[in-house]
């Protein structure tokens, strides 16, 4: 099965278009006939207990993770940090009901702004109780080969800039180490 997302958004299955909501109980419909997707969940409340619940929830599950993949690809390493950071903090923030906090706006910028190059088709494969996330296309990969391959080659530096990076990039650690050396 494959899945296009566009900005960040779910918006067809293989090679249909749909909406979002559509989207969501197709795949939550498939996935529910392979047992995907069921799971308990404890968290803390705000009242300071901890809660348990069941749930089955394979469509968002996979789409979750399908997404996740696509961001691998799409996005920069800080673009990547900083939405696992924010997201966690609006996650909580909103679980706790400060909806109306100016701050869920200014995340929400940067959410929305982050996912404009989320582009392309994740491929699945559903197995029971389980499912593959397999690769993508996208027009906005940015692991391309023409650049170098990882741990094997590069492309577009040579050894000399590499140990003047190195140089570069130590120099916050040396100066910290200095200042601090007899303390």
């Amino acid at each position: 099965m494959s899945l296009t997302f566009k900005n960040g958004e779910i918006c067809g299955i293989n090679g249909k278009k749909y909406d979002s909501v559509t989207a969501i109980e197709l795949i939550s419909e498939k996935c529910n006939n392979y047992c995907i997707g069921r799971d308990i969940h404890v968290g803390d409340t705000i009242i300071g207990i901890k809660g348990r619940v069941g749930f089955e929830a394979g469509g968002p599950i996979v789409i979750l993770k399908a997404h996740h993949l696509l961001e691998k690809h799409t996005l920069t390493k800080w673009q990547q940090y900083q939405k696992e950071q924010l997201s966690n903090f609006f996650g909580m923030h909103l679980h706790e009901g400060h909806f109306l906090d100016p701050v869920m706006r200014d995340i929400e910028a940067f959410l929305e702004s982050s996912q404009k190059n989320v582009n392309g088709e994740v491929y699945v494969t559903l197995h029971p109780y389980r499912f593959e996330l397999n690769g993508i296309k996208s027009n906005n990969d940015l692991m391309d080969n023409g650049f170098g391959s990882y741990g094997e080659s590069n492309k577009k530096w040579t050894a000399e800039d590499a140990k003047g990076f190195i140089k570069i990039i130590s120099n916050q650690n040396k100066i910290y180490h200095h200042v601090n050396k007899s303390k």
